[in-house]
């Protein structure tokens, strides 16, 4: 890889063979060296993989900003809790991550205490980014206490996993997670009082809504909708499930106060197939 900038002693710019350009960091990797020259590779401990069309040197400002043993606690942890490779590599959840322990490392040295109001919704929503968040945060205070210092509060890993939402879906705005946890809930309990049922939250069925409700989210905010053509099943479902599909449309009118934006037929048609899978119990 070749020096392209340098950001200060341990965090680099560089373009691999393959033409891609990533941040480099390391003890020294940016050490006496200049645009153009080769890295040391035994100085390298980690490269991050700007995607979506992020700017690398902005990446790499942010990066270079951060504070050394924060950026070394944090990616000591996220290898710890076994986080994967794509995880590892991505600059927007890492950086995000070292900002929210850095506050949060900060407030408990000042004795401030921040609850998280969505806490019910996070643990039963997002189960498996919560369970790796908490997984994360043991870890972490595992370090905090090996180097003699103080753990972090268990809520912490609320956030933890909202900031694991938010790098999923790559949407960069973790104000966006906010608003699609409390809407995601707000669906759900709207489909409960429909139907006079309290949802499963471990059902695999209901997993399957919120899993469908995320990426529905998604396709609002990128506006890509599914294709508004009329299609078989489409019709199908609109014949068969009248009442799921008069559901489906009180939550297109909920999503249309929250977001701004109408949902199309086939977008609620497919709601109302989920509808009728965790409803069927009833």
């Amino acid at each position: 890889m070749k020096v392209l900038r340098i950001f200060n002693n341990n965090v680099v710019l560089a373009r691999q063979d393959s033409g891609r350009e990533v941040i480099v960091t390391g003890r020294g990797v940016g050490f006496k060296t200049a645009p153009g020259q080769e890295i040391n590779s035994d100085l390298i401990a980690r490269v991050f993989v700007p995607v979506d069309g992020r700017d690398p040197d902005h990446v790499g400002t942010l990066i270079a900003q951060l504070r050394h043993n924060v950026r070394d606690l944090v990616y000591r942890a996220m290898v710890a809790a076994n986080f994967t490779e794509e995880q590892l590599s991505s600059p927007t959840l890492f950086i995000s991550l070292c900002d929210h322990i850095d506050l949060a490392l900060r407030r408990r040295e000042t004795g401030q205490i921040l609850h998280y109001p969505l806490q019910a919704e996070v643990e039963h929503l997002y189960q498996s980014e919560y369970r790796e968040a908490v997984t994360f945060l043991n870890k972490l205070n595992e370090l905090l206490l090996a180097d003699g210092d103080e753990q972090l509060p268990a809520h912490e890993s609320i956030a933890v996993a909202l900031h694991l939402v938010n790098a999923g879906f790559a949407a960069g705005d973790l104000a966006q997670t906010y608003t699609m946890t409390g809407l995601i809930q707000q669906i759900i309990d709207l489909i409960g009082a429909s139907f006079d049922v309290r949802l499963d939250q471990t059902s695999i069925n209901t997993a399957r809504l919120i899993t469908h409700m995320r990426y529905l989210f998604l396709r609002i905010i990128q506006g890509k909708q599914l294709d508004d053509d009329t299609t078989t099943i489409g019709d199908t479902i609109r014949h068969s499930l009248v009442q799921e599909y008069a559901c489906a449309e009180s939550i297109g009118q909920l999503v249309s106060l929250r977001l701004g934006q109408e949902l199309n037929s086939n977008e609620k048609a497919y709601l109302a197939l989920h509808i009728s899978r965790v409803t069927s119990m009833r």
